[in-house]
This record gives structure tokens, C-alpha cells and sequence, in this order.
């Protein structure tokens, strides 16, 4: 097995990310895992303390919040592995995850970018993630394989093509990434994993669902009250995303579908709840997209 670099990022959640290194550490394969931490937006130094659980952590701090994209970046700039292993702070590994995954990947050269089967940790029976369809670029959705299903073994002895891998837990070789890229800063916050998946599957590669290796990630089973922050973004990103990806008719097709039907129904369902913050955010997602261009890195937003 070839060197692993495993790339974390924490924001302001140190007593998860010690949780998370606690884990690799039990878990981890010696010698062939180098495990990088990004603190970003870090008020303080955390080094001494992550490193306490982690020993050889390589601790990176950035003052400034650089989003999932950017702290992951940073960090693939000071990793040495020949595979990168990227993982949410709020995940737990479980025995043989990273050896599985490399050897995926070895037995797969056609696949770029590989993620895990994951479940919830509040409920490890519940799966989160197998895998997702591809997208439908007249709509800007896509489905969830797996959600919610009781695992009872289904997916065990799985690998195969994916529409896209989960932001959470997904690998890739120092090659793959070498000819693609670093992931996509255009976002900040959501649809940048989808967006890098893209742009591996115009490289020639192919994304990959393996069932052979499980991942908890302890996000919540429930979907959690809106923040003005995460519905500017979701409403921003899935307009950005498919001006990126997709082709003109097909691009013509959903800017219609969204500012005349999506947009509107999302703002009449905020508007029945009183949400006058979110019915602004929507708004001003909606306005980033009509005054910059899709290759812009102007987040809308101050950090």
C-alpha cells in the first residue's frame, strides 16, 4: 500500500476534530498515514492540542475561513501522500476503511475519485449514503442511493460507477488529482464535491461507490432549521453548478424552470413560515448568479 495522506478540516469544532483524530489513531495504518489538519478560520494556535491526540498531526492554520474547498486545498498543498483520503472532522473511521479504500482504487485504475458506504452515527444502522444518481441538469437534482435504508448488508461487496462521490469521505491518487485539479473554490459551501466530480469524469476518470469499507458521520438523521447562510448558498450553488456543467440547451431549460417555477415556490413556502431572512438570502443567490460569471470566485459574502 502506497502513502496516505489523510486531509481534515476543522472550524471552530475542536472537541470533534479531537474525536475524529482519537479515531484515526485506534483505527489508522501506522506508518503509511500521514493525517493533515486544517484549522480554519482559527482564532487561536490548536496545534499543541490536536497533536495530543494525534501525534504526527501536520497542523495547518489558516486565520481566514476558506470554505470546504479552500481548507481542503490548503492542505493538498502540504500533503505528501500518493493517495488523498478526505474526511469530515464529524466522521469516524472504522477498522480497515483506509487500507480497503487504496486497495479499491489499486484494483480500479479507471476510478478517480472513490467514497465509502456511510452511515449515521446517531443510528449506525441507518445508511446514509450508497452511492448517488446522476444529475438531472433540466431540474438540478439528483437522488440519494441508499438513504435512510436499514443497512442490512446490501451493499456489502459493492464497488461500482456512482453519479457522484460524498463530500464526507472520498479518496482519490496523487495522479488523478495531478491531471484534474484542486477542488472548485467557486462554491465555499455546498456543490463543490459534485463540481470536482465533473471535472474528473471530463478527465476520463470514473466515480466510484464501494460498499466493501463503512465510514459514521455524525451528521444529523433530521433536517435541521435553514440559516440565511445556508439557503443563500444552496440557492446560489445549484444555479452555479449547472451554468458550469451543463450543456447551453440544457442550461437555457433550467434557468427557466428555476426563476419561474423552483425560485418562486421556495419563496411563497418561506414566505407561509414568515421567514423574511431566508426569502432574502434566496433573493440575493439568485442576483449573484445573473450579475457574475460561472468561473467567478467572488463569494457574495464577507469571511
Amino acid at each position: 500500500m502506497g502513502f496516505v495522506s489523510v486531509i481534515t478540516v476543522n472550524f471552530h469544532q475542536e472537541q470533534i476534530t479531537l474525536d475524529f483524530l482519537r479515531s484515526l489513531a485506534r483505527h489508522g495504518q501506522g506508518d503509511v498515514v500521514e493525517v493533515v489538519v486544517v484549522d480554519n478560520g482559527a482564532k487561536v494556535d490548536n496545534r499543541k492540542m490536536f497533536q495530543t491526540a494525534c501525534p504526527d498531526t501536520v497542523y495547518l492554520r489558516s486565520p481566514q475561513n476558506l470554505g470546504f474547498a479552500g481548507g481542503n486545498n490548503l492542505g493538498i498543498q502540504h500533503a505528501k501522500g500518493d493517495y488523498l483520503l478526505f474526511l469530515n472532522n464529524d466522521t469516524e473511521i472504522t477498522p480497515g476503511l483506509i487500507e480497503t479504500l487504496v486497495g479499491e482504487l489499486d484494483s480500479h485504475p479507471d476510478i478517480g475519485l472513490l467514497s465509502p458506504l456511510i452511515l449515521y452515527h446517531e443510528d449506525k444502522t441507518k445508511i446514509q449514503y450508497a452511492g448517488y444518481t446522476p444529475m438531472n441538469y433540466l431540474t438540478g437534482r439528483n437522488r440519494g442511493i441508499g438513504a435512510m435504508e436499514d443497512d442490512s448488508g446490501q451493499y456489502d461487496g459493492v464497488t461500482t460507477e456512482t453519479g457522484y462521490c460524498h463530500g464526507a469521505a472520498m479518496i482519490c491518487r496523487r495522479t488523478g488529482l495531478d491531471r484534474v485539479g484542486l477542488m472548485p473554490e467557486h462554491f465555499f459551501l455546498y456543490y463543490e464535491e459534485l463540481d470536482w466530480c465533473e471535472q474528473f469524469k471530463r478527465a476520463g476518470l470514473r466515480i466510484g461507490f464501494t460498499g466493501k469499507a463503512k465510514i459514521y458521520h455524525k451528521e444529523s438523521m433530521s433536517v435541521g432549521k435553514g440559516s440565511p447562510l445556508k439557503t443563500y448558498f444552496m440557492v446560489r450553488n445549484r444555479w452555479l453548478f449547472i451554468r458550469r456543467n451543463a450543456k447551453w440547451p440544457s442550461k437555457i431549460i433550467f434557468s427557466c424552470y428555476y426563476l419561474t417555477v423552483a425560485t418562486p415556490l421556495l419563496l411563497t413556502r418561506y414566505l407561509l413560515k414568515r421567514k423574511s431572512d431566508l426569502i432574502v438570502a434566496a433573493l440575493r443567490g439568485i442576483w449573484w448568479n445573473v450579475t457574475h460569471s460561472k468561473d467567478s470566485k467572488n463569494l457574495g459574502i464577507n469571511r
